[in-house]
């Protein structure tokens, strides 16, 4: 059949708008890198837009000569791959097991993780806790606060009960237990939810720069978020002595922008391999008939 003449409209309309969608989402990112390596100048004076103008170098240079931003930066990719990992594992058990209607106490164990997302002990008792508990200074005291998100566990508990049950008592039928079903039944059926879950744990760890900040007392265990944040600090009080004006004027013009680049690159490199599986067919051909 050929499109009538308002589908035909309807397309023109919907990708004149998504166009649209998309230069403005775009347009932050764009004149962000062009400021990272714009000159200082031209910065102040509002000149950058979507080109670089008065090329310079000389914030990148200072980063990323330093030894300590590369040892921070080793840090956060650390902290990152081993959190995500733990709280992927974590959220997945704990979901599993809040999606079947015949465990005991699921309503208790439903409200507790509720209740922890508009109730919690506050900073100060945070604090305590984590000292307490010897994690300071710790890959722990990164990793254990957040192992577990309740609104991505609600998601992956939604997630698990729209699975067919009849699977997992053909599964049982043949013969496997509760890990083998989860193993070989469930999880190959949640590639787009693991995915997701697995993009949104990433991308918090990897911005957060609080907890490192609160736990961490040596400069070395710094994830790379408060290795900038304190680069930002120091060029924006102009207590840099190591370099020059003219030098100390370029960063503290261009610091936050370099500093949004080198933060986020990492995660636009790897969120075109995730995002592939959010639009994949999760059950297609599990159940016939």
């Amino acid at each position: 059949m050929r499109p009538t003449r308002g589908y035909r409209a309807f397309q023109a309309v919907n990708a004149f708008v998504l166009a649209g969608v998309v230069a403005v989402t775009l347009f932050p990112f764009v004149t962000i890198v062009a400021r990272s390596f714009s000159g200082e100048q031209q910065i102040r004076a509002g000149e950058v837009t979507l080109w670089p103008k008065g090329f310079n170098l000389t914030t990148y240079q200072r980063v990323m000569s330093d030894a300590l931003f590369w040892t921070n930066y080793r840090n956060t990719v650390l902290y990152t791959a081993t959190a995500t990992a733990i709280a992927l594992v974590l959220t997945t058990c704990y979901a599993y097991v809040l999606s079947k209607p015949r465990l005991k106490g699921r309503g208790l164990l439903v409200g507790v993780a509720v209740f922890t997302m508009f109730f919690n002990g506050g900073l100060i008792p945070n604090y305590v806790l984590v000292s307490t508990l010897g994690m300071r200074n710790t890959l722990g005291a990164i990793v254990l606060p957040n192992a577990i998100s309740v609104f991505n566990l609600l998601v992956m508990k939604a997630f698990f009960e729209s699975l067919p049950p009849e699977l997992e008592e053909a599964a049982a039928v043949d013969g496997l237990g509760t890990y083998g079903i989860l193993r070989r039944i469930v999880l190959p059926l949640s590639k787009a939810v693991l995915a997701t879950m697995l993009l949104f744990y990433a991308v918090s760890f990897w911005n957060s720069w609080f907890a490192g900040f609160l736990y961490m007392d040596r400069q070395e265990l710094f994830p790379v978020t408060v290795y900038l944040r304190n680069l930002i600090a120091g060029a924006s009080t102009g207590t840099d002595n190591t370099a020059t004006s003219d030098t100390a004027l370029q960063i503290a013009a261009s610091i936050q922008a370099v500093t949004i680049v080198l933060t986020m690159l990492p995660i636009m490199l790897v969120y075109p391999f995730i995002q592939r599986f959010f639009v994949s067919g999760v059950t297609i051909g599990a159940v016939k008939g």
